[in-house]
């Protein structure tokens, strides 16, 4: 049997007082009131709020190399920091309650010495004229050594800190870099301190530079192959034509010359074969294979129509 609205009062205003609900108010409000209020009560309110100690990152690219860090920025609030909130003499991990991690892309120099490319945990041991900045490859530690002695494995920089205009919330950033070095700075309340950075970028051009004479033989090589292996005629002229981008030599241009005589093209054919023997003769007695050129040569002018 379908409850009648009294009976349906009833029953509310029995669960209303189970919840605490006074008696005299069910009464006064009547069941429907009751039931309307219940259901036009909002749900909890979830929001956010500011971090405490946001999370940051800076990165650049110095001549070639990608180095970032990441951070956390703490704010002064009007505190003591240095030798209070920081303390000399101590590990301080810069971030709180989190590693501060500093990546290479490259091997650089840091301070003077070189590091290799990587993820780096950074720490500081805060001392009351120089300190020291400790870069350590165990990067997924959270700790910082307690017994004041370094990982095996760190790398350390002493730093004088300089008066700077006041920070309120804990930065990195890069400042004074071209192509070859960098300046990564911290600065806080009113210090800022200087990690040198060197990065590799006049090696790391001259071993791109140096890899370009590699480069133009595997193109030369993989026409070659297409030629005689794969008959991927148009193929081998599209590696060839790399290959000559990057450096004109005399076994390109004759590989360039045998695909076009492959195609049928051997008027195309002479042209480069031409190219090549003119460059194979300047080498001398380093021209080895100017027989097998001439060869090559003489067979196809005879095939030109």
């Amino acid at each position: 049997m379908t409850k009648t609205f009294k009976e349906n009062a009833v029953v509310s205003e029995a669960g209303k007082e189970r919840a605490g609900w006074p008696r005299g108010v069910v009464q006064a409000l009547g069941a429907g009131t009751v039931a309307f209020l219940l259901a036009a009560s909002p749900a909890r309110a979830e929001f956010e709020l500011p971090r405490e100690n946001p999370p940051a990152k800076v990165s650049q690219q110095v001549g070639l190399t990608d180095i970032a860090v990441e951070y956390n920025s703490p704010a002064v609030k009007g505190r003591k920091i240095w030798g209070s909130l920081v303390a000399f003499d101590r590990p301080w991990s810069i971030s709180n309650n989190q590693p501060t991690l500093v990546r290479f892309g490259k091997d650089v120099l840091f301070g003077e010495h070189l590091v290799a490319s990587g993820t780096y945990r950074l720490y500081a041991v805060p001392g009351h004229s120089t300190w020291a900045f400790v870069l350590s490859r165990s990067a997924e530690k959270e700790g910082l050594p307690r017994d004041g002695k370094l990982e095996a494995d760190a790398v350390t920089v002493q730093v004088t800190p300089v008066v700077a205009p006041h920070r309120e919330r804990l930065t990195f950033l890069f400042s004074n870099f071209d192509d070859e070095k960098a300046s990564l700075d911290l600065e806080w309340e009113k210090l800022r301190f200087s990690l040198p950075i060197v990065v590799r970028t006049s090696q790391q051009v001259m071993a791109n530079i140096n890899g370009l004479d590699e480069a133009w033989r595997s193109y030369a090589n993989a026409a070659r192959y297409m030629l005689e292996t794969k008959k991927d005629f148009d193929t081998g002229l599209r590696y060839i034509n790399q290959s000559l981008s990057l450096k004109e030599d005399w076994y390109s241009y004759w590989i360039k010359g045998a695909l076009y005589a492959a195609k049928g093209d051997f008027a195309a054919a002479v042209e480069q074969g031409d190219k090549a023997y003119q460059l194979g003769s300047r080498l001398g007695d380093a021209f080895t294979l100017e027989t097998e050129l001439r060869r090559a040569l003489n067979d196809w002018r005879r095939r030109v129509r």
